[in-house]
């Protein structure tokens, strides 16, 4: 018998985390997104992506470059929204709508329909308690298992779990009560 010859594919993880300027560039509208799905007004969007990007600077010597990037960005995401939540809870909000630019390709009748549909979900999603909504955010929205949800927001799994079927739960309510207001059957 001859000796056998044991080829092993080895993937190498990047050794060091990225730099801090291209993952501003490249994970900016991610984060910006993550706090506007999160519930943070827009008014101050942009100061608190620019306050998660300093969290993350101060913290980029510690991320583990084996995990993904992107549920480690969200924790530090959840954790501003969560706290500029309790800090924001004494404002007075004004609500406006900013008028959005018509798509040139759909028929009117269908960008109604879509813009309609697109806030009632942000409208339902907003009702949902953060804790929840992050949860179902991270697993419905950017895919990841709950596993992973529990671990990126160090949670009990179980507690993760519990928070999925409870956000969901709390989602179809909102938007069922909110098509009963707006006269949908």
């Amino acid at each position: 018998m001859g000796a056998q010859k044991v080829s092993k594919r080895v993937e190498l993880a990047p050794s060091a985390p990225p730099s801090f300027r291209s993952l501003f560039e490249q994970q900016f509208s991610y984060v910006w997104n993550v706090l506007r799905r999160l519930g943070v007004p827009e008014r101050d969007l942009e100061d608190l992506t620019q306050h998660v990007f300093l969290q993350v600077h101060g913290q980029l010597a510690t991320y583990d470059v084996r995990r993904p990037l992107r549920p480690w960005l969200f924790a530090f995401a959840f954790n501003a929204a969560s706290n500029h939540r309790h800090l924001a809870h004494h404002r007075v909000e004004l609500c406006v709508v900013a008028p959005e630019m018509a798509d040139p390709v759909a028929p009117v009748d269908e960008q109604l329909i879509t813009r309609q549909e697109l806030e009632l979900a942000e409208l339902a999603l907003k009702q949902v308690s953060l804790d929840r909504r992050a949860v179902l955010l991270l697993h419905e929205v950017e895919g990841h298992s709950i596993p992973e949800v529990a671990e990126t927001l160090d949670i009990p799994l179980n507690t993760a779990y519990s928070r999925l079927r409870l956000a969901r739960q709390e989602y179809e309510q909102c938007v069922r009560r909110l098509r009963a207001q707006r006269g949908d059957a």
